[in-house]
């Protein structure tokens, strides 16, 4: 893929991704209007966790609690049985509960809007960070997961080894006014057609720019 291609790109990707469901974190948030805390909780409950089980698990949660005080009242057990069978979730549990704490005795109990200060916060890695700034706050970041670095390398945008790197490489080259939003685009089309495995290239409307990096086998 060449640089000047991702304009194009990045207007069918949205055409595309119009007939699947939104994925569940942005759902939070427009329903939240985009709570930093709500983004924040849901994104961590997201890790290694399907989007359906990660919507009721955090529509139990915030039924329970949608603030960082009334979170820390809640008991470890009564976290852990609302969002029961998240990935994990005994571990999110406990770090809800200290990120809770955290928020209350250094920030106020605001989620800070700073990728360095989020990722002093129990379980928050770059992705999460990245998504609280973007999504919750509305400011300029790079949310990168297995879908966005998978596709960024498959594409030939950037060729890097992890996410971390992707990420670094894509506010690079990647236009400004597209960080925001990446994430959310290339989630769904990831989910349901740059698939890890077997890709549908076949049905894919992005085949005359993709270098199809790694690719072996496709549909």
């Amino acid at each position: 893929m060449q640089a000047k291609d991702i304009h194009a790109v990045i207007r069918t990707v949205k055409r595309e991704i119009a007939r699947w469901p939104e994925p569940v974190v942005g759902v939070v948030a427009r329903q939240s209007d985009r709570d930093p805390f709500l983004v924040l909780i849901s994104c961590l409950l997201s890790l290694r966790t399907k989007d359906k089980t990660t919507g009721e698990a955090s529509q139990r949660l915030f039924a329970l609690a949608s603030t960082p005080v009334n979170m820390q009242k809640l008991s470890i057990a009564a976290i852990e049985q609302a969002i029961y069978p998240v990935g994990f979730y005994r571990i999110k549990a406990k770090q809800i509960q200290q990120i809770c704490s955290q928020l209350l005795e250094r920030y106020l109990g605001l989620v800070p809007d700073s990728i360095d200060a989020l990722l002093t916060l129990p379980g928050v890695g770059r992705k999460t960070a990245n998504l609280v700034v973007t999504v919750g706050h509305q400011k300029p970041g790079i949310c990168v997961d297995i879908h966005v670095h998978r596709i960024s390398n498959r594409w030939g945008y950037v060729k890097t080894k992890n996410p971390d790197e992707t990420e670094q490489a894509l506010r690079k080259k990647l236009p400004p006014k597209y960080w925001i939003t990446f994430n959310d685009l290339l989630v769904p089309y990831g989910q349901h057609i740059c698939r890890p495995i077997s890709p549908l290239c076949s049905q894919c409307k992005l085949t005359d720019c993709c270098d199809r990096v790694g690719v072996t086998y496709s549909r």
